[in-house]
């Protein structure tokens, strides 16, 4: 069974957004970008703390769809469909679903989301770069996610998505690399549907 996938999918699900910051120049350049970004697809590099690294696409649409679809050969799928986060796993025919309102992935999916109220800005030692950090100070087992934007010209209110890095309560890290990021193309709704594995027939959510 492939489980390089899982830590991922923990990670993005577990973390609830509790953290009050200050609006600063920065965190307001990140909340327009947010809010500028309609849809997006991108090549995602996932290394788990081992250092095994997986690659696939990644396709989101706004408010609360995205898909990780891993490469050829790995048998799991995460997918948010408007409602629910999944975590499909078509070996061993498990599925496991999360609400998207618990998850930092609020923060990519929720356009009207104020992320003043839950994030905070990290120090970094290039000028060009922007990380903000989720993390429950409540609830420390739930880990933290730090995501990272780049200044572009060509990009959504001057910023990239890079990737994010998520930590667990165990310390276990699993770090996204995005690359060939496109936004705001059309995106269908059936992109987000999924074959639900625990079904005997053909049947697709």
């Amino acid at each position: 069974m492939c489980v390089f996938a899982r830590p991922l999918a923990f990670s993005l699900a577990l973390i609830a957004p509790a953290l009050i910051s200050a609006a600063g120049p920065e965190m307001t350049q990140v909340q327009q970008h947010l809010q500028g970004v309609s849809s997006m697809t991108a090549d995602f590099a996932q290394t788990d703390r081992n250092g095994r690294t997986l690659s696939g696409t990644m396709t989101l649409k706004r408010p609360g769809k995205i898909r990780f679809q891993y490469q050829k050969g790995v048998p799991q799928l995460i997918v948010a469909d408007g409602r629910s986060l999944y975590f499909i796993d078509y070996q061993v025919r498990q599925v496991d679903r999360w609400p998207i309102g618990n998850s930092p992935l609020a923060v990519l999916l929720n356009p009207k989301r104020d992320i003043t109220k839950y994030a905070k800005l990290k120090p970094t030692a290039d000028p060009r770069v922007i990380s903000i950090e989720v993390h429950d100070k409540a609830h420390p087992e739930y880990g933290r996610i730090t995501m990272i934007f780049q200044k572009s010209a060509t990009a959504p209110s001057g910023l990239m998505l890079q990737g994010w890095v998520a930590l667990d309560s165990q310390n276990n890290r699993t770090t996204i690399r995005l690359s060939n990021q496109r936004f705001n193309a059309a995106v269908s709704d059936g992109a987000f549907r999924w074959n639900d594995p625990r079904a005997k027939g053909p049947r697709t959510r």
